[in-house]
């Protein structure tokens, strides 16, 4: 494989968020075509003592030369010109009967093997819109004549199963600039092993930090980091790892407060990478409310806690916060997001008030996650007497149940084996329909009430249908056989025991990713949710921690987060150190982001002194608190600003990114103009407020930022106050007026610093 120049070549990354199964590599694994690759030499010759076999010698060259990959003959909807191959060869039988008996078999001549348009077109000897493909008199082609010449059969019948593919080196740390030759060697059955790094597919999940070309010879890049290389051979998968190191030995690290800071500090000094300096008081108090309860502390909250000198005064605020109705609301606001608690019609008003009610009452009594999970999965019944039964009236069909509870509790984007074999992990076709089998005997029934169903096991046998083989498919558990489960018995509870099982590598794994990117901002696999083997993530050993630290508290979610917050990690200064600026990797500072939407509006209501009034809620209703997602339609704030809508279980539906609309609408949008200077709102009170303008000014700063105004801010903010102000005729305007619009001035001033629009 002689790859073109790399600067030339564009980027294939994996993984792919939000693939989908009619284009999930039609434009992925498509690019390497693109990109002109050519096979030019193989290494593993077939020894001459054995026939060429079609599935362990012809399918890995056809598969390196790029024919059956999703832009070329496996392109999803038909293969390029009629050609149609299986995904990079997962089924070969097929292969062999659309190359050897389509189009009156006129690909492959065994009388005249040379002549074969299989290999006329690889070689680019006559039009091929692939260009070549295969070098004329390389070793592939040779091999590929070879098959031809002895008949052009399957092969020998005995040749050991492909059992493992390794690579070497598996893992280690080189300096920029250095390269790395990779050796994969596919392991038999019966023990033996061949050479396969000519043959192997090599694809870098992070091309800046280490390019990788067609022989498996790993360029390191200038940027320091982790980056993971997948080798591919015949359905079998590898990973080696990376590590590009900052070239500095960290200085004296704190001393870690806990497990995860342990596993922070000892990833960092590997790396050498230094920690920023732990945060400040009003930053760890803004920062955290945000994070546990969606909400910044209050002025007088603030004023308190920065002037408490206990030295467990951290401690404290985080118990209080988890034990408040805040975390329970911004929580619910999460998960029935990702569980798609929308409304589509007004039936579903009944419902999802009943759901999101179910989720928040769960979560402010602390319910085990395991056991969250089992009622929502196993729920039976109506909505009114078992409200979880709602997950079912928008999660109808079971293909979307079996992807949605993959992808959500188990970290696993599986949607793709229900077509083909998943292109990045081992699962099968087997492996997602095994999974679907357990929710095969649900069922449905209307009710006397509009719109509502009546959730039952159906009695009978679990099974689903593999359409491909049309063969039923017993419940399997990602490569864990149930074994027989009886007629009268709900598979779904099956399901629900296997999810909580210690041995069970993605249940708890899949949680703590999720809530350690939700608090500090990028999850130690990425995305959050697409945990596997050719997605290592870039801290391994304190992901198993974080896993086994929630499975010993008995899926305790709220121990999980006092853990989190109270690490150094989790405290440490979002203010990076020149040796740690472009870490994004090892949490060596806190990585600022955006303030969700919900969030978002609260604070402004919060800071102005306003409110914001929701159809058909209690006023006073905050927008963290909003029951499903259909009140975004009704929000310009919240459409603006990116709520989600609920259509999937990928948290990459919640928009975090700036926009030129979010901007303007902070500017100068009117529901913004009307909070700043609506009737009893902060600027009117601090206008008739008696107090002198420095406390006035000290409260408005404490709402905003949590924190006092440095001694230039309060010059600036007493100018503010200060400054005259004329009529839109030219006349002076009277003082009190005057002073209530500069404060909205001030006010409107600071809802727009960075410093308030992001949690650092």
């Amino acid at each position: 494989m002689e790859p073109t120049a790399p600067a030339s070549r564009p980027a294939v990354r994996f993984p792919v968020p939000g693939c989908s199964r009619s284009r999930c590599l039609a434009g992925i694994l498509g690019v390497a075509i693109a990109a002109g690759f050519t096979l030019a030499h193989a290494d593993a010759i077939v020894p001459p003592e054995r026939a060429v076999s079609f599935t362990a010698d012809v399918v890995p060259i056809l598969t390196k030369a790029g024919c059956n990959m999703g832009a070329c003959h496996a392109k999803a909807g038909g293969g390029q010109n009629g050609f149609q191959l299986s995904l990079l060869g997962f089924q070969p039988d097929e292969d062999y009967d659309h190359l050897l008996k389509e189009a009156r078999g006129r690909r492959v001549s065994t009388a005249a093997p040379e002549e074969s348009l299989l290999l006329l077109k690889a070689t680019a000897s006559v039009p091929h819109g692939g260009g070549q493909r295969i070098a004329p008199d390389s070793e592939a082609h040779r091999v590929l004549l070879r098959w031809i010449g002895e008949g052009a059969g399957l092969g020998p019948s005995d040749l050991p199963a492909l059992d493992k593919l390794i690579v070497e080196p598996a893992g280690m740390t080189l300096a920029p600039g250095a390269s790395q030759p990779l050796r994969a060697i596919a392991r038999y059955a019966d023990g033996s092993t061949r050479d396969v790094t000519a043959l192997a597919l090599y694809e870098s999940n992070d091309r800046a930090r280490a390019e990788v070309d067609g022989a498996g010879v790993v360029g390191i890049g200038s940027i320091p980091g982790t980056a993971a290389v997948m080798v591919r051979f015949q359905g079998q998968v590898s990973v080696a790892t990376f590590t590009v190191p900052h070239g500095t030995t960290p200085a004296d690290l704190p001393t870690a407060r806990n497990f995860i800071d342990e596993h922070v500090f000892e990833r960092c000094r590997a790396v050498g990478v230094p920690l920023s300096a732990e945060c400040d008081d009003a930053t760890f108090l803004r920062r955290v409310s945000l994070d546990v309860t969606g909400s910044i502390p209050t002025a007088a909250e603030a004023e308190a806690f920065l002037a408490d000198a206990a030295p467990d005064k951290r401690e404290r605020l985080v118990d209080r916060l988890l034990a408040s109705p805040g975390y329970a609301d911004w929580f619910a606001n999460k998960w029935t997001a990702l569980l798609k608690n929308r409304r589509d019609d007004a039936s579903d008003t009944v419902s999802n008030f009943a759901f999101h009610s179910w989720v928040r009452d769960s979560l402010l009594a602390n319910k085990p996650y395991d056991r969250f999970v089992r009622e929502l999965l196993a729920a039976t019944g109506t909505i009114v007497e078992n409200p979880p039964v709602a997950w079912y009236k928008r999660v109808k069909e079971p293909k979307d149940q079996i992807e949605d509870v993959a992808q959500l509790f188990l970290g696993v984007r599986i949607g793709c084996a229900q077509c083909h074999h998943h292109p990045f992990e081992r699962w099968s076709q087997d492996d997602y329909h095994g999974l679907a089998a357990y929710f095969s005997q649900v069922g449905r029934r209307s009710t006397s009430t509009r719109g509502e169903d009546l959730i039952f096991h159906k009695r009978g046998v679990a099974a689903a249908v593999n359409p491909k083989t049309s063969a039923k498919v017993s419940p399997s558990a990602l490569g864990n056989p149930e074994g027989p489960i009886p007629a009268d018995e709900d598979p779904r509870l099956r399901l629900a025991d296997w999810l909580v099982r210690p041995d069970n590598p993605f249940f708890a794994r899949a949680l703590v990713n999720r809530y350690w990117k939700h608090f500090l901002g990028r999850g130690l696999v990425e995305p959050e949710d697409d945990l596997r083997d050719t997605n290592p993530p870039t801290n391994p050993a304190l992901l198993d921690a974080l896993a086994e630290h929630f499975r010993q508290s008995k899926f305790d979610l709220k121990a999980l987060v006092r853990a989190i917050v109270l690490s150094r990690t989790y405290q440490t200064s979002a203010v990076p150190l020149e040796a740690n600026a472009d870490d994004l990797q090892h949490f060596s500072h806190f990585l600022p982001r955006r303030l969700p939407a919900e969030v978002l509006l609260d604070s402004i209501d919060a800071v102005t002194g306003s409110s914001t009034t929701f159809a058909n809620l209690p006023a006073g209703t905050r927008a963290i608190a909003l029951p499903d997602t259909s009140y975004n339609r009704s929000s310009p704030f919240l459409q603006v600003f990116g709520r989600p809508d609920g259509q999937s279980v990928c948290e990459c539906e919640r928009v975090q990114s700036s926009s030129l609309s979010q901007s303007l609408h902070l500017l100068s949008a009117a529901d913004i103009k009307g909070k700043l200077s609506a009737d009893g709102g902060r600027a009117d009170r601090l206008a008739k407020d008696e107090r002198a303008d420095p406390e006035k000014i000290r409260e408005v700063f404490l709402a905003a930022f949590a924190r006092f105004p440095t001694d230039d801010e309060m010059a600036m903010a007493l100018g503010v106050i200060a400054e005259p102000r004329v009529s839109p005729d030219g006349q002076p305007l009277p003082e009190p007026q005057a002073r209530r619009e500069n404060l909205e001035d001030l006010l409107w001033a600071l809802l727009n610093a960075k410093e308030f629009l992001f949690n650092h």
